[in-house]
């Protein structure tokens, strides 16, 4: 499966954006879709996941209450929706495919497949 990851821009402080992970190739059926992110000189870190068969999404508790994770399974694509915009949030976003069973949907180590990244800008 090739994933591609859409929707970055530059936004203002407080302001929304809806990143898109589109599946082609084949459906996205794998274990859980899962998004992270990268600022500039930091490690890639956890953002949230979304399982395919079911149970709770996963958010870091750093976005929780802003962002959202959704999926059309018509479309093979998986959305993250991310409201109330900080500086922090600046960074290269990633969508990943955990094909397998998930230990940790945190490790980006389960993943399996990645996109290319969209880059979101938030200024003040």
């Amino acid at each position: 499966v090739q994933l591609q990851a859409s929707g970055g821009g530059s936004v203002q402080v407080g302001g929304s954006l809806t990143l898109s992970c589109a599946a082609s190739g084949r459906a996205l059926i794998g274990f859980a879709v899962g998004w992270f992110r990268q600022a500039p000189g930091k490690e890639r870190v956890f953002v949230g996941t979304s399982r395919w068969l079911g149970g709770p999404t996963e958010y870091a508790d750093s976005v929780k209450g802003r962002f959202t994770i959704s999926r059309d399974n018509a479309k093979d694509t998986v959305y993250l929706q991310m409201n109330s915009l900080k500086e922090e949030d600046t960074a290269v976003y990633y969508c990943a495919e955990a094909s397998g069973i998930v230990a940790d949907f945190k490790d980006g180590r389960e993943y399996t497949y990645w996109g290319q990244g969209t880059q979101v800008t938030v200024s003040s």
